[in-house]
């Protein structure tokens, strides 16, 4: 495809948008195969202004339906344009229950799970169920489920699990990052993932080199990222090694003064911090930030602390939701994008601790064996998202077919404007309900 005809005149956002839709109409007369919108997103997103990022007539000119002007053409697709950046969320082991259920009372009146009862309940009780997961988690239900689309509660024929066989946390990120199952990743062992993640895949497309992070809480994703292959940037568990300014610089101090609370876990405040001072100065197109306290303090038994935690991490959420809508370069012009890596069981009621599949048993979760089948309804997750490029649906029903974990890489892409299938053909397909 050439260059547009007009390049020597001097460009504006209004000429460059009419000169990429001049280009892709040009492109697609007569075609009769799939729209590459890839290429066609190519034009459009001009480098030129505004350091890299959309212009912001531009970006408010996109958002008008396009495919009034372009859509269906001979081949009969639709020109979807979707996100200028995405931002992944997930919170470690966060069940579905508590999402859509709120506190659950038989482990908040457990004298061996909950020390500050009375303050749980004052905080996070209600008769109705809707109204307990709203107080504990307000953010999500107010805003990300009102405005956007959630899937995964079983409660009313809506469902989501992961695609691995193992359910645990290395094969859960993986398969959410890369969109691909390998079940030689049977371990949570500092092994670099084979598979390549998404963020690895664009840093070889322009328009993304350099603009792809990480932050999280566990020590562990350097590996799942392989970060020695692939070169993206993932600060987890340590303090950054070249702090900017000072609130970074007194970020780094509070680190280590304060041990965290796990061998491999650090305190989420860190890794929200450390997430939003980056994404306010390097603004990346494609960012992650993993949260790792509910998982751990689960797996501690304390079901107050898994509870704090949880809402805690709703406000997080919401500081990253509105610190986007107050940088021009990514107000409504990005994706939130929420999920987990596993779920917990249920019943018996100590099950709620753990998670592994039965398969699982005799390899790396051995140490759970007495739970003969595995810890069941640990494969059960929840998948949120809002913002441009997100079909504002609320709850999604399922219905009998699940969603997958593995959906989500290929999800992301497709909010992006690219086409997963040229990344990576291995790829689950994307989750389609969700996309607008």
């Amino acid at each position: 495809m050439s260059a547009p005809a007009s390049a020597s005149r001097r460009l504006s956002a209004h000429g460059i948008f009419i000169d990429a839709l001049t280009e892709a109409a040009a492109g697609l007369i007569g075609r009769s195969s799939m729209i590459d919108k890839t290429r066609f997103l190519a034009f459009l997103r001009a480098r030129s202004l505004m350091q890299g990022r959309w212009p912001a007539p531009l970006s408010a000119l996109r958002r008008v339906s396009l495919w009034l002007l372009l859509g269906w053409v001979s081949s009969g697709q639709q020109v979807v344009i979707g996100a200028d950046s995405v931002v992944l969320i997930t919170l470690d082991g966060l069940r579905w229950q508590e999402l859509f259920r709120g506190l659950d009372s038989r482990l908040a009146s457990d004298d061996s799970y909950s020390a500050q009862q009375s303050e749980l309940m004052r905080q996070f009780w209600d008769d109705d169920p809707a109204e307990r997961a709203r107080l504990l988690f307000p953010f999500l239900h107010d805003t990300v489920f009102e405005q956007g689309s959630v899937i995964g509660n079983r409660d009313r024929g809506s469902c989501a699990r992961v695609a691995n066989p193992w359910y645990f946390s290395y094969p859960g990120y993986s398969e959410i990052l890369t969109g691909v199952v390998n079940e030689t990743i049977n371990s949570n062992s500092k092994i670099p993932n084979p598979e390549r993640t998404v963020h690895e895949l664009l840093e070889g497309i322009d328009g993304f080199v350099g603009r792809t992070a990480a932050f999280a809480s566990w020590d562990v994703f350097p590996f799942i990222f392989n970060v020695e292959r692939s070169g993206v940037y993932v600060n987890a568990f340590e303090p950054l090694n070249a702090p900017e300014g000072m609130e970074e610089i007194t970020l780094n101090r509070l680190h280590s003064d304060i041990p965290p609370p796990w061998p491999t876990v650090r305190n989420d405040a860190f890794t929200h911090r450390y997430a939003l001072s980056y994404l306010r100065r390097e603004q990346p197109r494609l960012l992650f930030i993993s949260y790792g306290e509910t998982d751990d303090f689960a797996h501690d038994g304390k079901y107050d602390e898994y509870l704090f935690a949880a809402n805690r991490t709703d406000r997080f959420i919401e500081e990253v939701w509105h610190t986007l809508q107050s940088i021009p370069g990514y107000r409504d012009n990005t994706a939130l994008v929420i999920t987990v890596d596993h779920g917990r069981g249920e019943e018996p009621i100590e099950t709620w601790l753990h998670h592994a599949s039965k398969r699982s048993l005799d390899g790396y979760m051995s140490s759970l064996s007495h739970f003969t089948e595995g810890i069941i309804g640990s494969e059960g997750t929840w998948i949120a998202a809002i913002g441009s490029g997100v079909a504002g649906k609320g709850l999604i029903v399922t219905e009998e077919q699940c969603a997958f974990s593995s959906q989500v890489a290929s999800t992301l892409v497709e909010l992006l404007g690219l086409d997963p299938q040229a990344l990576n053909p291995e790829m689950a397909p994307p989750l389609s309900e969700l996309l607008d």
